[in-house]
């Protein structure tokens, strides 16, 4: 199957015409994944990038917690969404007890093609983690894509992804390849193809299958956290 023709344009097409709570991908509390990995300090406040950051649910919530983050995504409809949510949530910020504000971080949004030429230096982020995004870049596109992550991180940085599986039964009765609603096309991954395509660059900590939770119904996802190689 051909790639979804004009997936900027789709995206800014979703994020322009559906309310923000409508969009299934869309939630408002970070994964308890996520959580888990920032809570138990495995992944501690620094430089962290979130990759497809869509309306930046995740990305503020990091900078809550102490974290420098960049949110990027292909659309800037999107980003305009993490602007005012930033905006909204330094505001409460600014009003608590002075002494709270050093473990505040920041946050900043930019529109980038994370399988074309990113603006941004090298070696710039210490975390970088994609929730649910890997699946919207087919095989032919992810070397390009994985090869930025690994441009973008320093060594011995944390790279977090997961991606929609080839197990989860409500996705995968017609093949690798799903068309959603909203007519995004997602692509099903394996753990095995997942490991060819990341152990060339990173060191694999953890490739699972889990369950991810959704807006209506759990989905099977491969979890894959991993450390960037010299």
């Amino acid at each position: 199957m051909d790639a979804t023709p004009g997936l900027r344009s789709l995206m800014q097409r979703i994020y322009g015409e559906l309310p923000p709570g409508d969009i299934p991908w869309n939630i408002d509390t970070p994964p308890g994944q996520l959580v888990e990995l920032v809570v138990s300090g495995r992944v501690r406040p620094c430089a962290a990038v979130d990759l497809g950051c869509g309306a930046g649910n995740y990305a503020v919530w990091l900078a809550s917690r102490g974290f420098d983050v960049t949110g990027i995504d292909i659309s800037e409809t999107a980003l305009a969404h993490g602007r005012r949510l930033c905006e909204s949530a330094s505001a409460g910020w600014a009003h608590e007890p002075v002494g709270t504000r050093d473990s505040r971080g920041t946050c900043r949004f930019m529109v980038a093609d994370m399988v074309a030429a990113v603006p941004l230096r090298d070696r710039c982020f210490d975390f970088a983690f994609d929730w649910e995004v890997l699946h919207h870049i087919f095989p032919e596109d992810r070397p390009r894509y994985v090869a930025n992550v690994h441009r973008l991180l320093r060594p011995g940085g944390t790279y977090y992804s997961v991606c929609f599986s080839e197990t989860d039964p409500q996705l995968s009765a017609g093949g690798k390849y799903w068309r959603s609603p909203l007519d995004t096309v997602l692509y099903l991954s394996s753990e095995s193809e997942l490991r060819a395509l990341f152990e060339p660059r990173f060191h694999l900590d953890s490739l699972a299958i889990i369950e991810v939770a959704g807006k209506r119904v759990p989905h099977l996802a491969v979890e894959a956290l991993m450390t960037r190689l010299e």
